[in-house]
């Protein structure tokens, strides 16, 4: 069917299996890791579609492991946690997960998952789309994940660049922070929308009085906008 490969990391090796054997039934290919330090050369050696990552693991935990994997890769991440707290899921989105999901989960909800953020993936890899976003004084290209700002490129984590991307695609349109976090990460964040705040308030370090012909604006009980005077 598809041949995505996705590689599994969680210690546990009954859900591994049980991982293993629906993804392939489902006709995805499978790479198993059961810790940290695996989980970070199996992604590099293996260069799979996509990581299933528990939070819990040995020699380094899930955390850990997504920061090493943004260093070098933007290969979707969805985090499997036995964690409900709401700390835990910004975290994960903060360094650059794509999605989580809680344990105990439905095998069948986990595919389901894996094959819409594949698909949004791979939307966002084919569309015949103009793939950057110019104003003075700024470039936001969403193909290669760059952002320059007065001639100078900035190192801007993937999360933060699709945020910027989408808000400056659509100048002077205000969007409430439960609609970045549909569209920009993807899925409903179940109300708590302080990721948004936190990832504005980085760009805007960034982006802090360099043009006076655009700005990150907060639009004060709705959410935000990318204003063009």
């Amino acid at each position: 069917m598809n041949q995505y490969k996705i590689l599994i990391v969680d210690d546990d090796a009954n859900i591994c299996e049980l991982l293993r054997l629906y993804l392939e039934k489902d006709g995805f290919s499978t790479i198993v890791a059961n810790d940290g330090e695996q989980a970070v050369e199996f992604e590099s050696k293996h260069n799979p579609d996509l990581v299933l990552l528990d939070i819990m693991l040995p020699k380094l935990d899930g955390w850990q492991v997504c920061r090493e994997i943004r260093k070098t890769s933007n290969v979707p991440i969805i985090m499997l946690t036995a964690k409900g707290e709401t700390f835990d899921k910004i975290l994960g989105l903060e360094l650059g997960a794509d999605d989580y999901i809680s344990k105990p989960f439905d095998t069948k909800e986990v595919v389901a998952r894996i094959k819409a953020v594949m698909r949004r993936t791979n939307d966002n890899d084919s569309k015949d789309k103009v793939n950057e976003v110019r104003f003075d004084k700024l470039i936001v290209n969403i193909t290669n994940y760059e952002l320059v700002v007065d001639g100078k490129m900035i190192d801007t984590p993937p999360k933060e660049l699709e945020l910027i991307y989408h808000l400056a695609s659509n100048p002077n349109r205000v969007y409430t922070r439960d609609q970045l976090l549909d569209q920009v990460w993807g899925f409903d964040y179940y109300g708590d929308s302080r990721t948004v705040d936190v990832h504005v308030k980085r760009l805007r370090e960034k982006l802090e009085n360099v043009s006076d012909k655009w700005s990150l604006k907060t639009v004060w009980g709705v959410g935000y906008k990318f204003e063009v005077k």
